[in-house]
């Protein structure tokens, strides 16, 4: 499986790719997509759609994880992330990618073990497990997280379907990335 995570931003929007194969993860590509702050919205929003859409031609995921939006004190700035993050979301539509989307807890909880892990941390635990030279950046880092907690989350449900256990009827099911009856 090949997991294109985004971590989804109007001035920058990171991504990351990588490999999965059983327990074993592998460091595909990274980067940012840098929108020029001073284009109108819908230019910019037209440009993190044509890179992320670049981006799948270019690497091939057969999946996606997407960071969820949090509500912000200040609904301008959560708004204009939603729809930054509607960008993102229709390029990887366009391509047919399921679309599994994590809260940026879960995410940190799935790679660092603390859902309030700082920026630093989260870049660290990227390197280590990636087996990466360098640190990558923030945005790079935190959309390696993201396709890193799908990778666990995945796997995961994807065994508990598999298994029945996740057949419903008084059965447990994944709820946010937690096993619950």
């Amino acid at each position: 499986m090949r997991v294109l995570g985004i971590d989804p931003g109007l001035r920058r929007t990171g991504f990351g790719i990588i490999d999965v194969e059983g327990m074993r993860l592998g460091y595909v590509a990274s980067g940012t997509i840098q929108v020029p702050a001073d284009l109108p919205l819908a230019q910019r929003l037209k440009t993190i759609l044509d890179n992320v859409r670049e981006i799948i031609q270019a690497h091939h995921p057969t999946v996606s994880a997407l960071e969820k939006v949090f509500v912000n004190t200040n609904p301008t700035s959560t708004l204009l992330l939603g729809q930054a993050r509607g960008a993102a979301m229709c390029a990887l539509a366009d391509h047919h990618l399921d679309v599994h989307e994590y809260t940026a807890l879960q995410i940190k909880k799935s790679v660092v073990g603390n859902g309030h892990a700082a920026k630093e941390q989260v870049q660290a635990m990227v390197q280590r497990l990636l087996n990466l030279n360098g640190l990558p950046s923030p945005d790079s880092a935190d959309a390696l997280a993201c396709a890193i907690c799908h990778a666990h989350v995945g796997a995961l449900a994807a065994k508990l379907h598999a298994g029945g256990a996740l057949s419903g009827r008084g059965g447990a099911r994944l709820r946010g990335g937690r096993l619950s009856r």
